[in-house]
């Protein structure tokens, strides 16, 4: 395997930008390419997808076992591609305990790492910046920098000049071009699927790595070296052994590992469109309602029959039914949105949810399952969300959670009968229960 690590100093440096850049100038030259997100991050691998026009894999060095990060790395490059993975935050940014940092991730892999410095307010300060991050960690290695955000020649005589004399390789320099930002939305980007100028996006990022930075340079310092064969290793099992998955604007935040272990366990999958109004697979013995913006298309989810009807089926004949953060407000009975609007949902949880004062829910969990719960084994997640609970009535409790400083936050989620939810985003089982 060979691959970089594109990190940077800090969030809003450039990355993704670059990284998609990178991907997809790789590509065109023909560079066998796959790529991966650090983190919980659900929402750039679509972009990451886009760009490579291969599946990206989340890699997240606090929520992932060491041995599914590399059992996934070498799922994804063990045939000789070339792994480029984006960090996020910044590279030793990590949980409130201090683990799981872009850092943790390099040095599971072995990757060698690349600094996007947005450089905007910088000129010779940059090089005790990126020689304090350089030698910050001996167990990884900055090989050098792509300057980000760069206003003028003169601009970038000064950084080089300071970079060169500190010994620090330029990989390249980027101007300054307003052109290259995405937008956001209160959970991150705004989604891939909803960008309609995408394609032309990645093309104008491609075109400035490509005549900006020096590719060659970047393959010769990636990393390279075989991952050692994976034994097999517990994976989150299956709900079911067929699974009706929901995909579509508003519910796309499911882990492309997650399907991907399913799959290897003789798991079936099938999807299905909410806005579509499509009713999940009448023979599925299990439904996955993913996390994401509901609060968006509350009213065209309200007004969807048959997704209505296919739900109560479901239910009805005791399929296990499991919504994740926006799948749990969609099961329950009603959305009110932040204009104070109330839609009715589904009605197979006693749940209602709001966007009318919105709050910042956002952390790494480790869920125990309850009894009843139909989960076995402890697991890792992650929490971000903004809406709400405005009532709940009478239900069983689904887990009991502690986030990553080990703080006891109680019980979260709901279960009626095979129905359950609940805002966490589950990733992979925890170490002491695999």
């Amino acid at each position: 395997m060979s691959g970089l690590l594109i990190a940077a100093p800090a969030s809003g440096s450039g990355k993704t930008t670059v990284t998609l850049g990178l991907a997809r100038a790789l590509a065109d030259a023909g560079v066998p390419l796959v790529s991966g997100k650090a983190g919980p991050d659900y929402i750039d691998p679509a972009f990451h997808a886009a760009a490579s026009r291969r599946a990206c894999l989340n890699y997240d060095p606090w929520a992932m076992r060491p041995e599914l990060i590399r059992a996934n790395a070498a799922m994804q490059a063990g045939a000789g591609d070339f792994l480029l993975v984006e960090a996020m935050m910044g590279l030793f940014d990590g949980a409130a305990d201090g683990t799981g940092s872009p850092a943790d991730l390099a040095a599971t892999l072995g990757l060698p790492v690349v600094l996007v410095v947005d450089c905007s307010r910088l000129s010779q300060s940059v090089a005790a910046m990126v020689k304090g991050y350089a030698d910050f960690r001996s167990d990884i290695r900055v090989a050098g920098v792509i300057l980000n955000k760069v206003g003028s020649p003169k601009h970038d005589m000064m950084l080089r000049g300071a970079l060169n004399a500190a010994g620090i390789e330029i990989f390249g320099v980027l101007e300054r071009d307003p052109g290259l930002a995405l937008p956001e939305r209160h959970l991150g980007l705004v989604q891939a699927a909803e960008h309609g100028g995408l394609e032309g996006f990645i093309a104008r990022a491609a075109e400035a790595v490509a005549t900006r930075c020096d590719i060659n340079r970047l393959l010769a310092v990636a990393a390279r070296h075989a991952l050692p064969p994976m034994p097999a290793i517990s994976l989150l099992p299956p709900l079911g052994q067929h699974i009706a998955i929901a995909r579509d604007t508003a519910f796309a935040f499911a882990y492309e590992h997650l399907l991907l272990g399913w799959r290897a366990a003789g798991a079936s999958l099938s999807f299905f469109s909410p806005l579509a109004d499509e009713a999940p697979a009448v023979d599925a013995d299990a439904v996955y309602l993913p996390g994401g913006y509901p609060e968006l298309h509350a009213e065209t989810l309200a007004n969807a029959g048959r997704f209505r009807l296919g739900m109560q089926d479901a239910a009805r004949r005791n399929a296990r039914i499991y919504g994740e953060c926006g799948g749990y407000m969609t099961l329950g009975e009603g959305l009110v949105a932040a204009d104070g609007s109330r839609h009715g949902m589904l009605g197979l949880l006693p749940l209602v949810t709001s966007f009318a004062e919105r709050r910042r829910h956002l952390g790494y969990r480790l869920v125990a399952p309850l009894a009843g719960s139909g989960f076995s084994q402890s697991m890792t997640a992650h929490e971000f969300h903004y809406s709400t609970v405005a009532h709940e009535g009478e239900a069983d409790r689904l887990f009991a959670v502690t986030d990553a400083m080990g703080e006891d936050l109680g019980t979260a989620g709901l279960r009626r009968g095979a129905v359950s939810g609940s805002y966490m985003h589950l990733i992979d089982l925890a170490a002491e229960a695999a």
